[in-house]
């Protein structure tokens, strides 16, 4: 499902190659240990880069992750249906001009990631067995998503502006069609982009320049992948490391070797 992400990197990297970046965050010091894993279900605070509109400022500040769909009223309604706005199908955004993310086309963001996670189901195991996914020589690099902007109210009737954003996804490329092979949403992947693409995500393009980004592959060479030992629901690794290192399962088959399908589509 693509929702499962981790920043396990020093944040303070984003300004070194993003100079010019405004700090937006309201506390400058958090301890951001918690998103090692950050699980999209919850609706978690993540920080992340956008573009204002009016003013061109790029900047960073704290989003949750899931668009709000502001056009339902019902709270359990609003949840239920938040839960589909997690990730954004590219094809969608300009093939679908009845679409929601057509309308956010220009709401544009980066996500920085130290990497995410998705789990492969292998044949005969019960359970699924969760995967750390990076891009190669890059500690830190960025996933591209669609935001919006919504205000809510506190009981006190302070009016505060709320961020919430959604991670663009395509069809998955060879390596990660074996790893999400299983499930509603299989053979999926977050549309990992080269750095060139990354900036022209978040710079001041028009529809024209869209299509291509959407359409890009990232290689399978260029995508680092081993298996982890949990992601959620279970105690700390028997080892002690942290949940984005490789854990050695016994007696796992390697990627494309099981007869589980592995189409594209």
């Amino acid at each position: 499902m693509c929702w499962d992400i981790s920043l396990h990197t020093d944040i303070e990297i984003i300004k070194k190659t993003f100079p010019q970046l405004l700090d937006e965050r309201r506390q400058l010091d958090y301890n951001y240990d918690y998103l090692e894993n950050v699980q999209a279900i919850t609706f978690p605070k993540y920080p992340i880069l956008y573009k204002d509109k009016d003013s061109s400022q790029l900047a960073l500040t704290e989003m949750e992750w899931g668009v709000l769909p502001t056009y339902i009223d019902d709270p359990k309604l609003q949840a239920d249906r938040r839960r589909n706005m997690i990730n954004v199908r590219s094809e969608r955004i300009l093939e679908d001009k009845k679409s929601y993310w057509y309308r956010l086309r220009k709401q544009r963001c980066l996500i920085p990631v130290s990497g995410t996670f998705e789990h492969r189901a292998v044949k005969g195991w019960k359970k699924k067995v969760p995967y750390f996914i990076g891009a190669e020589r890059r500690e830190l690099f960025y996933l591209p998503g669609l935001y919006q902007w919504h205000e809510t109210v506190d009981e006190d009737g302070v009016v505060e502006r709320v961020g919430s954003f959604g991670m663009l996804t395509r069809a998955a490329n060879e390596v990660m069609a074996n790893i999400h092979n299983d499930g509603p949403n299989k053979h999926r992947m977050p549309l990992f982009l080269p750095e060139d693409l990354e900036r022209q995500w978040i710079d001041n393009i028009q529809e024209d320049d869209m299509p291509p980004i959407f359409l890009f592959e990232m290689p399978d060479d260029k995508l680092k992948h081993y298996p982890v030992y949990t992601l959620r629901g279970y105690p700390n690794r028997p080892d002690g490391k942290h949940r984005y290192e490789a854990f050695d399962w016994e007696g796992l088959p390697p990627l494309g070797s099981d007869t589980v399908q592995t189409s594209l589509f």
